[in-house]
C-alpha cells in the first residue's frame, strides 16, 4: 500500500483541491503502471483536527501522542505503507497541519533516538516523494524548492531517516509543479489558478517509477 497524503488547509476548494488533485492522479497514475496490484490511500489533511505539540514527553513511552487521536491514527497508516507521497502547496512556508503532523513524527523519533543511539523509527528507509507546487508559473516555482520541498525533507530526514526517493538527476528532493497561468477574477478575491495536467502527469511520472521500483526492490529483499 502507498498512502498519498494532501496537506492542503483549503477547505472551501473541496475537491478542485490541486494537492487532493494531484494525489488522485498519482493513484491512477500508479494504478495504471501496476494494474491495480498497489493500492493507493489518499490522506486528505484539510478534515483533520490535529493537535499542535506541546512537548510534553508523553510520546516517549506511549509510541503515540497521549493528546492527539487524529494524528496516531495517520501515523499507523504512513508506519503500515510500502511508500509514501506528501503533497504540498506553498503557503509560509508549508500547509500548518502538514507542519504539525511533521513536528510530531520528529519528536516521536527523536526522543527515542537521543535516549538510545541505536533506536530507529518504525519510518526508517521508507520511501518516501515529496511534490510541491503553488501559484507560481515554470519562472517562479524554483523559489519554492527552499521552503517547500527542503523543508519537508528537512523533517523527514534526521532522526527520522526516510528514505527520500528523487524525481530525476534536477530534482533531487522532490518535484515541483507550475501552473500554466494565474487570473485574477470579478467573482472571488483568490486567485484563478490554470494546469496543464498533461505536463504535471509528465512532471510526476520519474518520481512515480522510481517510489515503485523502491518498493519492488524491498519486496524482492523479503523474498531473499
Amino acid at each position: 500500500m502507498i498512502v498519498c497524503l494532501s496537506a492542503s488547509n483549503i477547505k472551501h476548494a473541496g475537491k478542485n483541491s490541486t494537492s487532493l488533485k494531484i494525489c488522485e492522479l498519482i493513484k491512477e497514475m500508479v494504478q495504471r503502471k501496476n494494474d491495480e496490484e498497489i493500492i493507493v490511500e489518499v490522506v486528505s489533511l484539510v478534515e483533520k483536527e490535529l493537535i499542535p505539540c506541546i512537548g510534553c514527553g508523553r510520546c516517549f513511552n506511549e509510541d503515540k501522542c497521549v493528546l492527539d487521536e487524529e494524528f496516531n491514527s495517520i501515523y499507523e497508516k504512513l508506519i503500515k505503507a510500502e511508500a509514501l507521497f506528501m503533497v504540498s502547496a506553498h503557503y509560509a512556508p508549508i500547509p500548518s497541519k502538514l507542519a504539525m503532523l511533521l513536528e510530531k513524527m520528529e519528536q516521536l523519533a527523536f526522543l527515542k533516538r537521543f535516549n538510545n543511539e541505536s533506536y530507529r523509527s518504525p519510518l526508517y528507509r521508507k520511501p518516501v516523494g515529496i511534490i510541491g507546487h503553488g501559484g507560481g508559473t515554470e519562472e517562479i516555482i524554483r523559489y519554492y524548492k527552499g521552503p517547500v520541498i527542503d523543508s519537508i525533507c528537512n523533517a523527514l530526514s534526521y532522526p527520522i531517516e526516510m528514505s527520500i526517493v528523487s524525481g530525476n538527476n534536477e530534482q533531487i528532493k522532490g518535484v515541483l509543479l507550475p501552473v500554466r497561468n494565474v487570473k485574477k477574477v470579478e467573482y472571488s478575491i483568490f486567485p484563478l489558478q490554470e494546469y496543464d495536467w498533461n505536463d504535471i502527469e509528465n512532471r510526476l511520472n520519474p518520481l512515480v517509477k522510481n517510489i515503485l521500483k523502491e518498493i519492488e526492490r524491498a519486496r524482492n529483499k523479503k523474498d531473499i
